[in-house]
């Protein structure tokens, strides 16, 4: 199912590349939100609280698992473009070797120190029982997530979005009814939606790594190549932990931001948990469009085919926005109905408060898609610094928009940090995609 992205129209080539991708992330987000559907309806309001306060922790090792997702990526597809096969393999083994040591000691880290972390969060007495519970399962479980990822990079690098969809899907399927099976049948509580992610996501991670090696056998090379690489590792890694930073500074100001939501009480950090899942529902779809339009860009610069650049931000854009309008529709005129199908007997302050999230931040999803497809292009092509500058601005304005307005205006206030952060880490991303066309990609 490889796919070579360097020829057809690109927007028929971006959206049959992409829309499995969107599928992929719609399974993905769905199976995230019923965990707290799960636990607001069948354990409850402090139950769902505790879900969405470990989330903001759990975001730090996911952008481990993002960064090298991203960095095998775009190597990949630029050698998979410029039709350099045995380097390409040296990338696969190269970064699966690092990552399975990345894992095994970001795991032990989180197994030490998870309740330091909740405590730094300012994580209320009444939550902390079960967010630590909820935390340790997900790090136990974290090597399949990074590993997946990786998995799911290669496959990308390879023009191949539709097997990765096939394994989430079904993952993410199964999850939804083990979730039930352990927190209502069974009656585990927040223990079970953990474990239910934890066995769903290993047996992802297994069943993807089988086929990549079965895969890449496939490829017939000129002469059998090594296994690691310092220099190939340092490739990776000139993406990847950019990637990584960027993802980790947006949980730490993630983290930051619960912090202050926190000292509101378990009604709104509850309404917040609701809210939060669905807009990054629509995050982390324009993200993962982001992703395909890098692997669009990497693979067109690894064949010499700059001018497909330009047409494949253009594609990208037309499908973003054609999400947008759905999106901000339903939250914006339904955001009750959806923030009640996550608590069955809400209080009042969990449902205001999420709410008033959903209707100030939706309407922005049209500039915040704008720079997730940016992002794509600027990573394709390497341009990394100007990627992370753009994206610290945007986290910086918001942690600290937030922390000032929540003084003065209350939980409102930190609603409304979003919108500017989003307005100019976009102007910013913008004038680099537009510096990016003027410059020769071949420097």
């Amino acid at each position: 199912m490889n796919k070579d992205l360097t020829v057809g129209a690109p927007y028929r080539v971006l959206i049959k590349f992409c829309l499995p991708l969107f599928a992929s992330v719609i399974f993905q987000q769905i199976y995230n939100i019923v965990d707290s559907l799960v636990v607001g309806n069948y354990v409850g309001e402090n139950a769902l609280a505790a879900v969405g306060n470990s989330y903001e922790i759990t975001l730090i090792f996911i952008a481990f698992a993002f960064g090298c997702n991203i960095g095998c990526s775009v190597v990949v597809s630029q050698l998979y473009g410029a039709k350099q096969f045995c380097e390409m393999k040296l990338a696969i083994s190269t970064t699966l070797i690092a990552a399975t040591i990345l894992c095994l000691i970001l795991t032990v880290i989180g197994l030490l120190f998870g309740t330091d972390m909740l405590a730094s969060i300012k994580t209320p007495d009444s939550i902390m029982a079960d967010s630590k519970t909820y935390l340790d399962i997900y790090v136990l479980g974290f090597p399949f997530l990074l590993l997946y990822n990786v998995a799911t990079g290669i496959f990308s690098g390879m023009g191949d979005s539709k097997t990765p969809f096939f394994f989430l899907a079904f993952s993410s399927m199964a999850n939804i009814f083990m979730d039930i099976w352990f927190v209502k049948g069974i009656g585990m509580g927040v223990a079970g939606v953990a474990w239910a992610t934890f066995i769903c996501q290993g047996f992802s991670c297994l069943l993807a790594l089988i086929v990549i090696f079965t895969r890449i056998r496939k490829i017939k090379t000129s002469e059998k190549g090594a296994v690691f690489s310092g220099t190939m590792l340092r490739k990776v890694a000139a993406i990847a932990i950019p990637s990584i930073l960027q993802q980790s500074f947006i949980s730490v100001g993630n983290i930051l931001i619960q912090g202050v939501i926190n000292g509101f009480g378990p009604g709104v950090i509850a309404g917040y948990a609701a809210s939060i899942k669905l807009n990054n529902l629509v995050i982390t779809s324009f993200t993962t469009l982001g992703n395909g339009i890098s692997n669009f860009a990497a693979q067109n610069i690894g064949a010499g085919k700059y001018d497909r650049v330009k047409d494949g931000f253009c594609a990208g854009f037309r499908m973003v926005w054609s999400l947008c309008v759905p999106f901000v529709m339903l939250y914006v005129f339904f955001g009750k109905q959806f923030i009640s199908f996550f608590m069955k007997e809400p209080t009042m302050g969990a449902i205001d408060s999420g709410i008033m999230f959903l209707r100030i931040v939706a309407p922005f999803y049209f500039v915040i898609s704008i720079k997730l497809v940016t992002d794509g292009i600027l990573r394709g092509a390497g341009k990394m610094k100007w990627f992370m500058t753009a994206t610290f601005t945007d986290l910086i304005i918001r942690v600290l928009l937030a922390i000032g307005f929540s003084r003065f205006f209350g939980a409102t206030g930190i609603w409304c940090a979003w919108p500017i952060g989003w307005i100019v880490g976009t102007f910013l991303s913008f004038v680099f995609y537009r510096k990016l066309m003027k410059i020769d990609l071949k420097e």
